[in-house]
């Protein structure tokens, strides 16, 4: 009975192993250079010209990937090794204490809290289900980045600026998409369903993971056109610009296929047109201030008609409809008392423009009287899953003093513009 380990089902076949009198496996992947395929069931080979690119797709999530990173590089030793990451990814991959750091309120004064949202509620997931599999997200990544280092192999981090790419599907989504996409990201917080490798590679099939990003693009497809099909063609510019003859790229497999269309296209991309934030669109700007100078125009149009009596009736119903659906919101968020006497007095003129919203403030109050404990800030993607902790965490509450009090801003800015329509009217 032969003492050697079970043979990873992810490992290619070498001739040697075919035929004990065979050829070295540097054989078998010269031949895999020539005919543009290998036996790793997840790996693709690219060859134009002088180059000869390994495409390693992987799921962020799984372990096996994280073992097929590493033989794949050891095995073939390129010149050099790309990687799906840009430097903010990579720093949080290698220093997960880089959380103790996050300035919650630098970041509501640069009115990112929703983006941060975001990119929260995903690492949950992803998290969650790396822990079922063994892997947290993105080591397969960090294991492709330490493994070059160990070889003193050139690594690249290939992927665009997650911020960038954030603004971009921010910005490139309707305004009314935007409630349907936050919602549904929300909703997906809540699912408690497990996946097994089996599970997983089934996702990672590509016939499967395409039908899945189909489905994105019928509903969203201007955000799969910028987290998708946006980073594949940037990537592959990135590829194609990198120096040496033979090159592993590891990747999402969800990036596979896009990035092959593109690397054996000679279609070439403008990377600065890809990392631009778009400007928004005209008709936003229009409603941003045309709606706060309707109101203030029927409060005038109110005065004139009818005294400065109706027109402060007027005003006053117009503060009140804003302060207290607002201040409701903070309440329910078991915010601090002063976040919710700020979203009382800030929503009745924040609504009056466009450039900073009632949520903003009340969010901003909240971290500055009840700021984020550091431990806090290091469990937030475990306790966002749990509903009942989104008033218990610190750093959720102050989601909450934002998510809310919107909430009821907006609805007070639509109850009391009709409320001053009716009274112009009638």
């Amino acid at each position: 009975m032969s003492d050697s380990p079970p043979k990873d089902p992810h490992s290619p076949t070498t001739e040697s192993e075919a035929n004990p009198q065979g050829a070295p496996q540097q054989t078998s992947i010269n031949e895999a250079e020539s005919q543009g395929k290998t036996s790793w069931k997840d790996v693709s080979v690219i060859k134009n010209e002088n180059r000869t690119v390994w495409l390693v797709g992987t799921a962020h999530i799984s372990k096996s990937s994280v073992n097929l990173v590493r033989e794949v590089i050891e095995t073939v030793q390129p010149d050099r090794v790309l990687v799906e990451l840009d430097e903010r990814r990579l720093e949080a991959l290698a220093n997960p204490e880089k959380w103790k750091e996050l300035d919650i309120k630098m970041l509501i004064k640069n009115q990112q809290i929703s983006p941060l949202i975001a990119q929260i509620i995903l690492a949950s997931y992803q998290k969650r289900l790396g822990a079922q599999m063994g892997s947290m997200p993105g080591m397969e990544l960090l294991e492709a980045t330490k493994v070059a280092e160990a070889h003193k192999i050139p690594c690249d981090l290939i992927d665009r600026d997650v911020r960038i790419t954030l603004k971009r599907a921010w910005k490139s989504t309707p305004f009314f998409k935007k409630f349907l996409l936050l919602s549904s990201m929300l909703g997906g917080l809540f699912d408690r369903s497990t996946i097994n490798e089996e599970k997983l590679d089934q996702i990672k099939e590509q016939d499967v993971l395409s039908g899945m990003l189909d489905e994105i693009g019928e509903v969203f497809p201007d955000l799969k056109r910028v987290l998708i099909d946006e980073r594949d063609a940037y990537m592959a510019e990135k590829t194609r610009q990198a120096e040496g003859s033979k090159i592993v790229v590891v990747i999402g497999a969800g990036h596979s296929s896009g990035m092959t269309g593109h690397l054996e296209s000679s279609t070439e991309h403008d990377l600065l047109e890809l990392e631009v934030i778009p400007k928004s669109a005209p008709i936003g700007k229009i409603l941003g201030w045309g709606i706060p100078a309707a109101i203030l125009a029927m409060i005038g149009i109110i005065a004139f008609q009818k005294g400065a009596g109706a027109a402060g009736n007027a005003s006053m119903f117009w503060f009140l409809a804003n302060a207290i659906p607002c201040a409701i919101g903070a309440l329910i968020a078991a915010s601090h008392p002063l976040t919710i006497i700020a979203g009382f007095f800030a929503a009745p003129f924040t609504s009056l423009t466009p450039v900073i919203g009632a949520g903003y403030v009340t969010a901003f109050v909240q971290a500055w009287a009840s700021p984020p404990r550091v431990r806090e800030i290091q469990a937030v993607s475990e306790d966002i899953i749990h509903a009942k902790k989104w008033w218990k965490n610190r750093l959720l509450k102050v989601f909450l003093a934002f998510l809310l009090p919107s909430f009821g801003s907006m609805i007070g800015t639509w109850v009391g513009g009709a409320e001053l329509l009716r009274q112009l009217f009638n």
